[in-house]
């Protein structure tokens, strides 16, 4: 009676646990942040609606290293997904983050006219590459943030200048300038800044704040050098072994999730720009010859995309197709 009785107790756990399923999952945001808060919450919800079928471990704070870091544990199995940067998933599609390119927007009401456009193909494009993605959540506007001043292209030149390790086109377009950058993970930067490795990098506010980058600069220039976002993505093979259902719930839910941190993050933004002020760090604003020596990077980093060919020329001319739409709206609407 009583073998059973186990064998009965082992018969009906059976069902359950043949289609449980975790996906660990890491991200640099910390624990805690807004980031961090949504997922968990989206994960729960999860949880709940799949009667425990699929659950989420998450990794937060860098503690599973880089954005590349990230992706390897992915493709060893490691880890099942990461909210990383889109800068990060050029291996999966060439154009994830084509949105970065330096100076090439002016303002969030054009930045929002191209990714009402263009999300849609960015995001099956990642899919098509392996990854199941959950929505583009903005970073922001990134700032140059420095020790010294930085007024100028030529102040670049004496400074030493973060780059990401996985943003060829950032790395290459500085060495063109005749600047020459240190190259790091997310993950490195803060004590490099404390090191003085680092004295120079570019940041959104929130990120700033977020990464506790601020503590190691004292100024920072009013200029938006380049949009970036991320995402969370989930490994592709890992995300069809959950059955159609749940595959269903999950991206309704973090589809949800990455849908809000999306729009609280330029909230947030603006709040973190005032925090930073309230802090010390000193505006810098160039002149309008200084600011001619910014704006010559698009020509710069046009040219060394067209050697390195980081993004497709089709995906750049779509952007420019989009963005020429918008302004001749505005400026037809403005008379």
């Amino acid at each position: 009676m009583k073998k059973l009785l186990a064998w009965l107790l082992v018969a009906a756990a059976l069902p359950l646990s043949a289609h449980a399923q975790t996906f660990k999952i890491a991200t640099l945001s910390p624990d805690g942040s807004f980031w961090v808060q949504e997922i968990r919450s989206a994960a729960d919800a999860i949880e709940k609606r799949t009667d425990g079928r699929v659950t989420f471990k998450i990794y937060a704070g860098g503690v599973m290293g880089s954005d590349d870091a990230v992706l390897r544990k992915i493709r060893l199995g490691q880890l099942q997904g990461g909210a990383v940067t889109t800068g990060a998933l050029s291996a999966a599609y060439a154009d994830a983050a084509i949105y970065g390119m330096p100076f090439k927007f002016n303002s969030f009401a054009e930045v929002d006219f191209v990714r009402a456009k263009m999300d849609k193909m960015i995001l099956d494009g990642i899919e098509a590459g392996g990854l199941v993605p959950f929505g583009l959540a903005e970073g922001g506007f990134a700032y140059i943030m420095s020790k010294s001043p930085i007024r100028s292209v030529a102040d670049l030149k004496s400074s030493k200048v973060w780059a990401p390790s996985n943003d060829n086109l950032s790395i290459e377009t500085l060495k063109e300038l005749g600047v020459t950058p240190v190259t790091l993970g997310l993950g490195d930067v803060l004590t490099s800044l404390q090191t003085g490795i680092v004295d120079t990098v570019a940041t959104s506010p929130v990120g700033a704040l977020a990464l506790q980058w601020h503590t190691g600069v004292k100024y920072m220039t009013e200029l938006p050098v380049v949009y970036f976002s991320a995402l969370m993505v989930l490994d592709g093979k890992a995300f069809a072994k959950a059955k159609p259902e749940d595959q269903k719930v999950i991206r309704e839910e973090l589809g949800k999730a990455f849908a809000g941190i999306d729009k609280r993050n330029r909230s947030d933004n603006v709040a973190a720009m005032a925090a930073l002020k309230n802090q010390g760090i000193e505006v810098v604003t160039p002149t309008s010859a200084e600011l001619e020596s910014w704006y010559g990077i698009r020509e710069v980093a046009l040219k060394v995309n067209d050697r390195i060919q980081m993004f497709s020329k089709g995906g750049l001319k779509m952007v420019d197709d989009y963005l020429q739409t918008y302004r001749t709206q505005h400026a037809m609407n403005d008379k």
